[in-house]
């Protein structure tokens, strides 16, 4: 187990005022079958305190309306996560993380690395478990791609970025999703905080006997203790942080600016 000291932080400005803006965030992390969250503040620049919900991924949900007109839109997220991997609870099978979406729908590209996987993954021999099929899928993923940021944007999808062979963490996981429930595993899309100081991460979770284990295939590597849950499901587009609509006089620009800075302390 790990005690995580958490600092999400996300500033959007906007080129011209905008009003009546109704926003969506999926920026706390709750806790769930890996981590125990605690001591949690949100803070809204412009103040405003939003409704909490739970989604059907069981993720929170803040939402509101800032209706007069403002020119920047925050929000600052601090607490404490306990994380302890190796003693993952257990969950429903819940089969809808078997079917692909519009962002994980293989081409051609893909079912050219679903091939070289399923010839992997056969090699593997008998008694081998989902989580042995799964690393093999996540080491071929990491070895398609080289990591770039700017190549992609939230709209690429699984086989566009595979075609180029450059992306991002979300890419990482949409084309292991895709790979996964080409090979019949099931399989979610997890958006998260790493360790460290930088921006969110996006990684991969696969069911196994009654739990999800991660696997983060933009590092190759199993996910440990330094990892935060925000939120979960299909894919990107279940796992949006933060998203909203306004009016506005015109076209207005915006800028974003996101930092998130993980610790561990003494427990």
């Amino acid at each position: 187990m790990r005690k995580l000291k958490f600092d999400y932080e996300m500033k959007l400005s906007f080129s011209a005022p905008v009003s009546d803006h109704r926003f969506q965030l999926r920026c706390v992390p709750a806790t769930g079958p890996r981590q125990q969250v605690v001591d949690v503040e949100v803070v809204l620049e412009p103040h405003i305190e939003p409704d909490r919900s739970i989604d059907s991924f069981d993720s929170i949900v803040l939402t509101g309306l800032i209706a007069p007109p403002h020119d920047t839109f925050g929000y600052t997220v601090t607490g404490i996560a306990f994380v302890d991997t190796e003693h993952t609870k257990p969950e429903p099978y819940k089969p809808l993380y078997r079917f692909n979406t519009p962002l994980t729908t293989p081409g051609e590209a893909v079912e050219a690395l679903i091939g070289l996987c399923r010839t992997r993954v056969g090699g593997l021999g008998e008694g081998t478990s989902d989580v042995d099929r799964a690393q093999q899928i996540m080491h071929e993923v990491y070895r398609a791609f080289v990591y770039t940021p700017g190549s992609t944007t939230i709209r690429t999808t699984a086989e566009q970025a595979l075609a180029q062979r450059r992306g991002v963490c979300q890419d990482y996981a949409h084309v292991m999703l895709s790979v996964c429930r080409a090979l019949g595993l099931t399989a979610r899309y997890i958006a998260g905080l790493l360790c460290g100081e930088g921006a969110t991460h996006a990684w991969v979770e696969v069911y196994h006997n009654g739990r999800w284990i991660g696997l983060d295939p933009t590092h190759d590597r199993m996910v440990d203790d330094t990892y935060i849950t925000l939120a979960h499901g299909r894919d990107y587009r279940d796992c949006m942080l933060d998203i909203g609509i306004f009016s506005s006089q015109g076209q207005v620009e915006q800028r974003q600016w996101v930092n998130a800075s993980v610790h561990e302390q003494r427990i």
